[in-house]
């Protein structure tokens, strides 16, 4: 993948670039592992907005990725590299032996007639397999990891993300998160060889409002540009400072710095250094 940077004929393009999608090797999805994606902008079932900014976007089908692969020690082919635009990575398309079809999270590099596997043993060590991490050698990233075995990939599934694997000790495994936290991880759980793909996701510049809309998301208005009835920032005339010693959420709860993991959490123990925020 790269970016694309067109001529500077308006104002929105001068500062924008966008994916050249030069990766992609099937650009419609397979009808078969595609689902309607109802959209909820952000409410409830009551009808009430529990998550700000989200509506609109374009239409979306969402892909059936299977982040378990419990089809073990059977060999899977790479038919396509496909778009998915309900993540920032890319899908994989793979065909097993008997005929099945899935998609799965395509690693950086992985590409088409290549061939994949997910094992309870150990495998070759390259990207696409998938295999307990007690197999994999220290220094080696991966990604779609499991935290508890069996429950199928639930992190590092971003574009460009990879955990770095540290060391073992006893039962679990030290690995380094994409956010820069230490955790241990059991053994037994299942993780995938390789960097997720599209690793220049994070460079994209999108340049205006229009394009933020078509991804779903909404303006957000400032607290201070709001009435005093409607956020604690708000009031006063023209731009005024918040007049508070922090800032606030529209709660009126601290907006910054604040620990939100909640400390009796049964998983805080495996949890070696915090982030470095």
């Amino acid at each position: 993948m790269g970016i694309t940077k067109y001529k500077p004929v308006t104002k929105g393009r001068r500062i924008s670039s966008v994916d050249d999608f030069a990766d992609i090797t099937k650009f419609s999805p397979e009808k078969a592992l595609t689902v309607c994606l109802r959209r909820k902008g952000g409410r409830n079932n009551q009808g009430k907005i529990t998550v700000p900014h989200q509506g609109g976007g374009a239409k979306r089908r969402y892909r059936m990725v299977d982040f378990k692969r419990e089809k073990f020690d059977a060999e899977a082919i790479v038919l396509a590299i496909e778009y998915d635009p309900n993540r920032s990575g890319r899908v994989a398309l793979i065909q097993y032996a008997d005929g099945l079809k899935s998609y799965v999270l395509a690693p950086h590099g992985l590409k088409v007639n290549d061939k994949i596997i997910s094992s309870h043993k150990k495998q070759d060590i390259k990207p696409g397999n998938r295999m307990p991490i007690k197999f994999i050698p220290a220094g080696l990233m991966v990604y779609e990891m499991e935290l508890v075995p069996g429950q199928g990939g639930i992190a590092v599934r971003s574009a460009g993300n990879g955990a770095v694997v540290m060391s073992a000790e006893d039962d679990f495994v030290q690995v380094k998160m994409p956010s820069s936290e230490m955790r241990n991880i059991p053994n037994e759980c299942l993780v995938t060889v390789g960097q997720m793909s599209n690793i220049d996701w994070r460079n994209i510049r999108w340049g205006k409002a229009g394009r933020m809309r078509l991804r779903g998301i909404k303006p957000s208005v400032r607290g201070k540009a709001m009435n005093p009835v409607d956020h604690p920032h708000g009031g006063g005339e023209g731009h005024n400072p918040i007049g508070m010693k922090y800032p606030k959420t529209k709660s009126g709860k601290h907006a910054l710095g604040v620990k939100t993991r909640n400390p009796k959490k049964k998983s805080s123990r495996y949890i070696v250094r915090r982030r470095v925020k």
